[in-house]
C-alpha cells in the first residue's frame, strides 16, 4: 500500500513536469508572434537610428537654451594678490609743510585688488533676439527630421516584415510540394519496377524532387537571413524567431487610401523641416544686418584696492553705459549679408525640388498600390487555373495521353501560382504602407 502511494506521487510529479514543459514551450512559441504594430513600436523607440534622432533633437533643445543665455548679464568676479619687491613709490602730492623737508617714501611690498563687473546687453541690432529665433527654428526642423526618420524606420520594418512573410510562406508551400514530389518518386519507383513507366520518367521525377529540395533549402536560408536582420534591427535576442500571422495580410479595405499628392505636401515632415530651415536662414539675414548697428550695454562694477602703505580704496561702485561700434563692418559686412540671403534662396530652391519629388512619389505610390490590387486578383485566378490545369494533365497522364514532362511542368506551375499569390498579398500591404509613407502618414496610421 505504501509503495503504491509512492508510485502515484511519482507519477503525478512526472505528469506535472511534462505539462509545465508543454506550457512553457507553448508560451515561448506564442511570444515569438510579433505583429507589425508591435515591431514598428519597438523600432521607433529602441533602434539605433531612433535613439540618434532623439539625441539630435535634445541637442538642438540645449542649443536654444544656450542662445537664450546671451540675453542675460555677464557677471565677472576677479581678485589679485601680488607681492612686490620693494617698489619705489613717488607720490606727486602737494606738500604744504613750511620746513620744506619731505618725508621718506613709503615701503610698498604688496597689492590686493578685488573687482566685480556686470555687463547687461541693452541693444545689439536685434542680434540676440534673431539668434534665439534662428535656434528655435533649427530645433523645430530637427524635431520634424526626427519624425521623418521614424517614418523611414517604420517603412524599413514593414519591408523586412513583408519579406519575412514571403520567405516563410515559400517554406510552407515548397514543403508541401516536396511531400508530393517524394510521393510521386515513390510511386514512380513502383511503376518502374513493374514495367509500367520507363526509367527515364523516374529520373525526371527524382530530378524534380531535387530541384524542389534545393528551393526549400534556399527558402529556409532566406527566412534565417531576414529574421536575423529584423531581430537585430529591433534589438531582440539573436535566437528570437519571428512567426508572422498571415491574417494581417488579409485584403481588407484600407482606411486611409491616398487620393492625390496634396496629402504629401501637407504631412511630409522632411518638407516641414526645410521650411523651418528657411525661416532660420531668414533670421540669419537679420543677424548679419545687425552688425551695421552699434552695441549698447549697461555696465556696472565694484572695486576694492589696497596698495600697502600708499592707498586703500573700498566700495568703489561705478555705473554707466558702454557703447561699441566696429567701423569696418560698414565695408565688410555687406558680403556676410549677401551670403545669408543666398542661403535663403538655397532653402527655397530645395523646398521647390522636394515638393516636386513628393508629388511624384505620392502619385507613383498610388499607382503601385492600385497595380498591386489588380495583380492580386490575377494571381488569385491563376491558382484555380493552375489547379485545374494540373488535374487535366494528370488525367491525361493516367490515360497515357500526356508525358511525364507535362505532368511535372503542370505541378511547377501550380506551385508557382500559390507562391505568387502569397507574394501578392504581402505586396498589397507593402504598397499600401509605401503610399502612406510617401504622404507622411505612416506612423500616424498605427495610432502611436
Amino acid at each position: 500500500m505504501k509503495i503504491n502511494k509512492i508510485m502515484l506521487l511519482f507519477f503525478l510529479v512526472v505528469q506535472y513536469s511534462a505539462i509545465s514543459q508543454v506550457n512553457e514551450k507553448k508560451n515561448l512559441e506564442d511570444s515569438s508572434k510579433l505583429n507589425l504594430k508591435e515591431a514598428i513600436d519597438i523600432a521607433i523607440n529602441k533602434s539605433n537610428e531612433a535613439i540618434l534622432a532623439n539625441t539630435k533633437v535634445e541637442t538642438k533643445k540645449l542649443e536654444v537654451q544656450s542662445v537664450k543665455n546671451n540675453q542675460y548679464p555677464d557677471v565677472k568676479i576677479s581678485g589679485q594678490y601680488m607681492k612686490l619687491t620693494n617698489a619705489t613709490v613717488n607720490l606727486k602730492l602737494n606738500n604744504n609743510s613750511n620746513n620744506g623737508n619731505s618725508s621718506e617714501p613709503p615701503k610698498v611690498n604688496q597689492l590686493i585688488l578685488g573687482q566685480a563687473n556686470v555687463n547687461l546687453p541693452l541693444f545689439s541690432g536685434f542680434k540676440i533676439q534673431n539668434s534665439i529665433k534662428a535656434s528655435q527654428y533649427l530645433y523645430q526642423a530637427e524635431k520634424a527630421k526626427s519624425i521623418q526618420t521614424k517614418e523611414e524606420i517604420a517603412m524599413k520594418v514593414i519591408e523586412y516584415y513583408a519579406n519575412l512573410y514571403r520567405a516563410q510562406k515559400a517554406v510552407d508551400l515548397i514543403t508541401e510540394n516536396l511531400k508530393s514530389a517524394k510521393q510521386r518518386v515513390k510511386d514512380f519507383e513502383d511503376f518502374n519496377q513493374n514495367g509500367i513507366i520507363a526509367r527515364n520518367d523516374l529520373l525526371k521525377a527524382q530530378l524534380q524532387q531535387s530541384k524542389v529540395q534545393l528551393s526549400l533549402d534556399e527558402a529556409y536560408k532566406n527566412v534565417a537571413v531576414i529574421n536575423y536582420y529584423l531581430v537585430t534591427f529591433l534589438k531582440l535576442n539573436d535566437d528570437y524567431k519571428i512567426n508572422i500571422d498571415e491574417h494581417q495580410f488579409d485584403n481588407n479595405e484600407p482606411i486611409n487610401v491616398i487620393k492625390n499628392e496634396d496629402e504629401g505636401l501637407k504631412n511630409r515632415k522632411d518638407l516641414e523641416a526645410i521650411r523651418c530651415f528657411q525661416k532660420a536662414s531668414e533670421s540669419n539675414v537679420k543677424i548679419a544686418k545687425s552688425n551695421y548697428f552699434p552695441s549698447v550695454a549697461l555696465v556696472t562694477g565694484y572695486t576694492n584696492l589696497n596698495l600697502q602703505n600708499v592707498v586703500t580704496v573700498q566700495n568703489a561702485i561705478n555705473v554707466g553705459l558702454g557703447v561699441s561700434y566696429n567701423l569696418s563692418s560698414i565695408f565688410k559686412n555687406g558680403k556676410d549679408v549677401k551670403i545669408a540671403k543666398n542661403k535663403v534662396l538655397e532653402t527655397q530652391q530645395s523646398e521647390a525640388i522636394l515638393s516636386e519629388n513628393i508629388k511624384i512619389q505620392v502619385q507613383q505610390s498610388i499607382e503601385n498600390y492600385n497595380l498591386a490590387l489588380k495583380q492580386n486578383l490575377v494571381y488569385e485566378q491563376a491558382i484555380d487555373q493552375a489547379k485545374e490545369n494540373y488535374r487535366i494533365v494528370k488525367d491525361k497522364y493516367d490515360n497515357g495521353l500526356s508525358n511525364t514532362t507535362d505532368l511535372l511542368d503542370a505541378d511547377v506551375e501550380q506551385l508557382n501560382s500559390k507562391i505568387n499569390y502569397a507574394y501578392s498579398r504581402a505586396n498589397i500591404m507593402l504598397k499600401y504602407y509605401e503610399m502612406l509613407s510617401a504622404s507622411g502618414q505612416l506612423t500616424a496610421s498605427f495610432n502611436f
